[in-house]
């Protein structure tokens, strides 16, 4: 029997650590993963590379893409700024043979899962506290205090969000969240499972 490609979604509130972890895991060649790269309605940030980071659409252009139902998945995620999975990168990727995974927040999370239940772990990468998160975004000094007050009131939502995802690993020890992050995606992966309906 093939062996079917799989979707693992790592997703949380920002500053939770779910980019760490999910950088750690594509190290690890014999998981075969690769990542998905999503779409952002936004300009690159300093440093940022288009096809590396995102694909950065434009707000005109993703919402044509929006009509043209291109996406797996989309969100507005702040007002006038969407995110979201092209069919296209998923299906480029599951052509090479890999398992994609994926660094998205927790509605576009659900939603793959939902989507593809069979061949989809959804994680949930949890904070230690809210307090915590705080410290972690003012520490990054990459966004206005503003932005952070945002990121923290959204926090709170996601973090409710967080029984509806398959496993739960609390980012309190970065070494022991890498550990249960691989061996969590390493028995997926080798887990017999069947093809979903929407293909």
């Amino acid at each position: 029997m093939e062996a079917i490609p799989k979707l693992i979604v790592f997703s949380a509130p920002s500053g939770a650590g779910k980019t760490t972890l999910v950088r750690h895991l594509l190290k690890q060649p014999e998981l075969n993963l690769a990542f998905s790269i999503s779409a952002a309605s936004r300009e690159p940030r300093a440093g940022e590379i288009e096809g590396k980071d995102y694909y950065f659409l434009g707000i005109k252009e993703f919402k044509n893409r929006i009509k043209a139902n291109d996406f797996l998945e989309f969100e507005e995620v702040y007002r006038d700024q969407f995110y979201g999975t092209l069919k296209q990168e998923v299906e480029r990727l599951w052509a090479e043979g890999k398992n994609v995974i994926f660094d998205i927040d927790v509605v576009g999370g659900l939603r793959l899962k939902k989507k593809f239940p069979h061949r989809t772990i959804a994680i949930f990468v949890k904070p230690p506290s809210i307090n915590e998160l705080q410290i972690r975004l003012k520490q990054r000094k990459t966004e206005s205090p503003e932005k952070i007050a945002m990121r923290v009131a959204k926090a709170s939502t996601e973090m409710a969000t967080a029984p509806q995802f398959d496993v739960i690993i609390k980012n309190d020890d970065l070494d022991i969240a890498k550990a249960q992050a691989y061996q969590t995606v390493k028995d997926f992966i080798n887990k017999k499972v069947e093809r979903d309906e929407e293909e």
